[in-house]
């Protein structure tokens, strides 16, 4: 699907998959029994990388640390790369709170990622997405730092305010960890950052971010899980809504970043303990039914890469646009 002689002209998409494991959604929801680390790596890997090998696609996976760091996940993660596909940074332990965390825990996170993604796997990773897009000053000078070519971490969207809103209404968290959670999502002011890829000033030097696209002018989302949502009201909407975004990003020259998340490969027979998720409810098979419908028109249009090589495109590009860096905290 992603290379042939006919698609050379093509603009090209990036696809990536925030590889978030079974435990870390159950942490962020506030449930007991997250820190037993269950996984579902065994059962998720296989069916993702058959998925993808049927369809000669090859992307960025962004692995969180801690599954690198289990004995228990090494077979799966090593498939991962065995299979040719990138791998990126997700932090170590996958707390979307972690933007407002102290540069030298900051630090731990991302180098302890590096340290054991490179004994999983051989591989040391040069991109990095924050969990539950999170992203500050001193993640990205961190970033900078440790030689990172690219960060993926921001969502130009408005309506992360709804989703924490969602995500508290389907929690029962103590007033502390509310309080911890306060900036989850982001804030409205998201909505105003760039689609395009841009470079963030970080002193005397820049370093890429490159968006998860959301749709050109409403900026609302347009990744997997989204579309898997409004296929539950109709797989005719779902699709139309994806059509209209890739036209929209080929008219204002936006090369889409699209992103994927491991339950939009499980279904409710996979995970009942996952039932609070939007979508959860749906058999895995009519997931996938929409992923395949959805790639197959972005396939029509884009060249489809993954995210190191959206951002060595970007690299060999004039600088373009120069951001200062965001605020330290998404209120």
């Amino acid at each position: 699907m992603a290379s042939s002689s006919s698609t050379a002209a093509k603009p090209f998409a990036s696809l990536s998959l925030d590889l978030d494991n079974k435990w870390s959604y159950l942490k962020t929801h506030g449930d007991a029994g997250w820190n037993s680390f269950p996984s579902y790596l065994d059962v998720l890997v296989p069916r993702v990388l058959e998925f993808l090998r049927a369809r000669n696609l090859t992307i960025t996976f962004f692995i969180v640390g801690q599954d690198a760091a289990l004995d228990k996940n090494r077979e799966a993660l090593g498939q991962i790369r065995h299979a040719g596909h990138d791998l990126g940074n997700h932090s170590f332990s996958h707390e979307p709170w972690m933007h407002l965390s102290p540069e030298t825990d900051i630090e731990k996170e991302i180098a302890s990622t590096e340290t054991n993604l490179e004994a999983a796997t051989g591989h040391k990773p040069v991109g990095f997405r924050g969990p539950g897009y999170a992203c500050s000053p001193t993640i990205l000078r961190v970033l900078k730092r440790r030689g990172y070519r690219y960060d993926a971490s921001t969502l130009p969207s408005c309506l992360g305010p709804l989703a924490r809103a969602y995500y508290f209404m389907k929690t029962n968290l103590p007033p502390e960890e509310r309080e911890q959670r306060k900036t989850l999502f982001g804030s409205w002011s998201d909505g105003r950052r760039p689609l395009k890829p841009y470079r963030w000033s970080i002193g005397q030097q820049t370093l890429i971010e490159i968006p998860i696209t959301t749709l050109p002018l409403l900026r609302v989302p347009v990744h997997f899980s989204y579309l898997i949502y409004l296929s539950i009201l109709s797989p005719a909407l779902a699709r139309n809504y994806f059509r209209s975004a890739l036209k929209l990003c080929k008219a204002s020259g936006i090369q889409p970043s699209l992103l994927l998340h491991p339950l939009d490969f499980l279904g409710a027979e996979d995970e009942a303990d996952l039932s609070f998720f939007p979508g959860m409810n749906l058999p895995a098979e009519r997931k996938l039914e929409v992923i395949s419908d959805a790639l197959l028109l972005l396939a029509k249009d884009f060249t489809i890469i993954n995210l190191e090589q959206h951002a060595q495109i970007v690299a060999a590009e004039p600088p373009g646009l120069v951001v200062p860096l965001p605020e330290v905290t998404r209120s």
